[in-house]
């Protein structure tokens, strides 16, 4: 089998990390009075001018027939319901349970690959993750008592996630980036919108809308780089870097709110760290780099 540079889509799942989080605390700073429908159908509203901008410029709607793809509508699908099913369950168990849960991706998404994809998976890299999901573990230290029905609702979200990663995989490369991350906001928009019907509306200031549209340019980059993490990378190689998600968190929570982290939390992240170097180290010399 052909080798793979994976130094640019671990690079690209760093930068994927990074954006959804800071789009997360963004979208936190209008949480208090706003409503999670009305929420995600203004940020989508912006990305999706957004994005349809950078597809016209860049050409991408000369070929919007490729968009009508079986992939690419699976992938809009699985996005769609793991947005919904996952922040559904985080509004009613405890946040660190959610996050624990959540940090099962990787390795889903690398059984799924092993199993469907039949991308090889040695032992190593099964350490590699394992230890990783040790490290998120020391860090969030969920309690028992928040694992209840709505973290199989969490789970299934989960699993819709790593639909929507293998979905990626498969597309052909003659489809555009740019052209599958509008189809993403174009369907998690109107989810909101239908969230929004039933939720009601509030009445909004400059602040949050000023908050909603970073957080909307956020969303795109996330939207961009997490599509091409999965597919210019091999997902057993890639998959172990989403871990960096509670590295941003960390840093985020320090420099925004001043949350310092406790000395567990410092030991699951050195963890955390030393997986991805390690990871990196392996890629690096099975490819001969």
């Amino acid at each position: 089998m052909e080798s793979r540079d994976n130094g640019p889509a671990i690079g690209a799942m760093l930068v994927a990390n990074a954006a959804f989080l800071l789009n997360d605390t963004l979208v936190k700073f209008s949480s208090d009075h706003l409503h999670l429908g009305q929420m995600i159908f203004v940020r989508g509203a912006i990305c999706i001018v957004l994005l349809a901008v950078v597809c016209k410029v860049t050409g991408v709607f000369r070929s919007a027939r490729f968009l009508i793809h079986p992939m690419v509508l699976l992938r809009t699908l699985a996005e769609v319901c793991a947005t919904l099913l996952y922040l559904t369950a985080l509004m009613r168990m405890p946040i660190a349970n959610a996050t624990s849960i959540l940090q099962a991706l990787p390795l889903v998404v690398t059984a799924a690959a092993a199993i469907f994809l039949k991308a090889p998976v040695g032992w190593r890299r099964w350490t590699a993750i394992g230890v990783g999901l040790t490290g998120v573990m020391l860090i969030i230290r969920p309690g028992f008592e928040g694992f209840d029905a709505w973290a199989l609702v969490a789970l299934a979200g989960v699993m819709f996630m790593a639909v929507r990663d293998l979905s990626t995989r498969q597309m052909p490369e003659k489809i555009p980036t740019y052209g599958v991350s509008l189809m993403t906001a174009v369907g998690v928009t109107i989810m909101g919108a239908g969230l929004s019907v039933s939720e009601g509306w509030q009445p909004m200031v400059l602040q949050d809308y000023l908050s909603l549209s970073g957080a909307a340019g956020f969303i795109l980059f996330g939207y961009i780089f997490i599509i091409l993490a999965m597919r210019s990378g091999d997902i057993s190689v890639v998959a172990p870097f989403r871990y960096s998600a509670v590295l941003w968190a960390l840093a985020i929570g320090f420099i925004v709110w001043g949350e310092v982290p406790d000395a567990m939390t410092i030991i699951g992240t050195t963890i955390i760290i030393l997986t991805g170097i390690y990871s990196f180290w392996r890629e690096r010399r099975l490819s001969g780099g």
